[in-house]
């Protein structure tokens, strides 16, 4: 540069800026030559240490431009305490997505001390990472609604002609499983906890084995749990369904932004689509039989959410009976396992 670099007045706001005139100043000046100068001002020695933090090429390279262009004289450059950071030696920006969420945040190389307060930590998470986060807006497909687990039926009172026995369930033969597509936006967010609201459509499926050597049938009256007079080597009913849940849901973070956990709770109403019996024979011979079996086209009930880390669980509830008032138990559904 043509004319001498005078001063670097200002060089960071809590070095050199708005101190009380009766703290002792010092300054640090570096001679290039005879024509050129480099003067730092702060108000102690600890200020002018503290320079070794930071990256003077970079600052005299970003005004460059502005000093050739500069009148002859005294030039005074401010660089406030926003501007401040990307000054920082080894500054390294951090981007990481999670949960569909796209975080940027700023770390310092090792070594470095801070100065910031937890106050400090906070403001910077709010206007830093908190500005760069984006809602969840894409649709995913998979089973955050439900997954893979097992069914059970709760009864909620004796029926007439239908024994529990007769429909006792194999409990690691009735399987549940589902798909969804399904989206979870972000409505709210602090740092540490967020609220999301959960929904989608699913499609499910409820396969109830029995226990016992009985086919599902459907009599003139009701459905039948008939014998099948021969050992089989398994025999179920198979419900599929159509679902639209809805769960409102609170999810947690540490303070780097790490999801811990989640937890919701909310409803689902859906339809049946369709039903049939599978029975395999022991020579694996199997049958199929699709009919209503009397039992209820609309459903509905509860679901919760739970979440550990990324591991995610679901419990399912139907509110409404699996059959028909008088055609077949009174019973409830009950689904629970572990999302895909």
């Amino acid at each position: 540069m043509k004319y001498v670099v005078t001063t670097l007045l200002m060089l960071f706001g809590s070095l050199a800026w708005a101190a009380p005139e009766s703290l002792k100043a010092d300054s640090l000046v570096i001679l290039f030559g005879n024509k050129t100068r480099l003067v730092i001002h702060s108000n102690d020695k600890e200020g002018i240490r503290q320079l070794s933090n930071y990256d003077i090429n970079k600052i005299i390279r970003d005004m460059g431009l502005k000093l050739d262009s500069a009148k002859a004289g005294e030039t005074f450059i401010v660089i406030d305490e926003n501007r401040v950071q990307r000054y920082l030696q080894d500054t390294v920006l951090v981007v990481t997505r999670r949960d569909g969420e796209v975080q940027v945040t700023i770390k310092e190389s090792e070594g470095r001390p801070s100065n910031r307060s937890d106050n400090d930590n906070d403001s910077d998470w709010s206007s830093r990472n908190h500005s760069r986060r984006r809602k969840k807006d894409n649709w995913d497909i998979g089973a955050e609604g439900g997954g893979i687990g097992l069914n059970s039926l709760i009864e909620k009172s004796p029926t007439a002609g239908y024994p529990g026995e007769s429909y006792r369930l194999r409990p690691l033969g009735s399987r549940y499983i589902s798909l969804a597509l399904s989206q979870a936006p972000t409505l709210a967010r602090s740092q540490h906890v967020s609220f999301k609201l959960f929904y989608g459509l699913e499609v499910s499926w409820n396969n109830y084995m029995f226990d016992n050597d009985v086919i599902a049938q459907k009599g003139p009256n009701g459905v039948v749990f008939a014998e099948a007079g021969r050992e089989l080597k398994k025999s179920k009913l198979t419900v599929c369904s159509v679902n639209l849940p809805v769960v409102p849901r609170l999810s947690f973070y540490n303070s780097s932004g790490r999801k811990l956990g989640h937890l919701g709770f909310g409803g689902y109403a859906g339809y049946r689509v369709d039903s049939y019996t599978k029975v395999k024979e022991l020579d694996s011979k199997k049958d199929r039989q699709h009919s209503n079996f009397y039992l209820n086209d609309f459903r509905y009930g509860l679901i919760a959410h739970i979440g550990i880390a990324r591991t995610n669980f679901f419990i399912k509830y139907d509110l409404n009976p699996l059959f028909v008032a008088d055609k077949g138990p009174n019973v409830r559904s009950l689904s629970f396992g572990i999302g895909l």
